[in-house]
């Protein structure tokens, strides 16, 4: 399953791109930091810091640089971004543009990874159940927002809907919904962080996650074990963004006290949501786990790599170190 890589020590320069014009810029320098440290500490590689900034100006290793001329001085780039420009096709048709290998899905995969609405038609596709949802564009043209219509909303989704950003992650901007008054400001809050909005039926159960892997050999994709996600905060109702990146207000089981039919379920739901949406070299998503079957929230081309995110406890329940990891994904692009 891990790939092994046999170069000359420093042969190899990487770039680790980190920071960019999107709310999970702290996320990222986060992320970036813990991959530039651990590829540092290996003799295989020469490590270049591709540091973005909030107004999406490059800079090599403190240098402020036109992507022209960042990237000739690279072998290949870690794409350690997240969120709008990094995980949705921008920077990926860049890096493309200048035939410079990288790691993380392709330009469309990665635009339909951070469209949640698009990514639902291809999850159900796959067999994959997943909530209802309905679009709502900044301006409501489409959609009357009447106190009528939104309690509608409400009953046919029993009683509860989250409000969501159609194009952002680490769970900004998302609110769990119960009362007609309360659907304005979780769309105004939703809407801060992206064009379009969800709102989603709202899913009782249990939440989970599974990150994959692909293998060294083509077609061949593996999951580890899934996460089983309990989030200690008492006011709110989902994993929100505090709870994914404070230890105390979530506990994190992995692998998850799930039944071996759902731990099967998960696992292979991951791996369809992964291929369906025709990402390459890792993933993760999240999940729903319900009496009634798992349902998948969304899928992360470009999940969280920092000390508290949850891949790195899946690779850690699977018996995979952090270094072995980024060798592995390193040695996906390069072979």
């Amino acid at each position: 399953m891990i790939y092994n890589l046999n170069m000359q020590a420093k042969s190899l320069i990487i770039g680790v791109m980190r920071g960019g014009p999107s709310p999970e810029y702290d996320v990222s320098l986060k992320t970036g930091s813990n991959v530039m440290n651990e590829l540092r500490a290996s003799d295989r590689y020469t490590v270049r810091d591709i540091f973005i900034d909030r107004n999406g100006i490059w800079h090599i290793d403190g240098m402020e640089r036109s992507p022209e001329r960042v990237l000739p001085h690279v072998n290949l780039i870690f794409n350690a971004l997240h969120g709008t420009y990094g995980e949705d096709g921008r920077v990926q048709q860049i890096l493309a543009s200048h035939s410079v290998p990288f790691t993380g899905s392709h330009i469309l995969p990665s635009a339909l990874g951070m469209n949640k609405w698009l990514s639902k038609k291809y999850f159900r596709e796959a067999g994959i159940k997943t909530p209802r949802a309905i679009v709502v564009r900044s301006g409501a043209h489409d959609l009357e927002l009447d106190n009528h219509t939104l309690a509608s909303i409400l009953d046919d989704f029993h009683g509860a809907a989250v409000v969501k950003p159609l194009s952002s992650g680490s769970s900004l901007g998302v609110t769990v919904v119960r009362e007609p008054s309360g659907f304005a400001q979780a769309i105004k809050d939703a809407l801060a962080h992206s064009p379009q909005a969800l709102i989603e039926e709202y899913i009782f159960g249990r939440e989970a996650a599974v990150a994959v892997l692909d293998g060294s050999e083509d077609g061949v994709t593996h999951s580890l074990p899934p996460i089983a996600i309990k989030n200690k905060s008492t006011n709110k109702g989902f994993f929100n963004f505090d709870a994914k990146f404070s230890e105390d207000l979530r506990e994190i089981v992995c692998p998850g006290d799930f039944s071996a039919e759902e731990r099967w379920a998960l696992e292979d739901a991951g791996l369809k949501a992964h291929r369906a949406l025709g990402l390459r070299h890792y993933s993760r998503s999240d999940f729903i786990v319900t009496p009634n079957g798992v349902y998948i929230l969304e899928t992360n081309s470009l999940p969280g790599l920092t000390q508290t995110s949850l891949l790195p406890h899946a690779l850690a329940a699977a018996g995979v170190t952090f270094g072995e990891f980024l060798d592995h994904v390193v040695g996906l692009v390069v072979k």
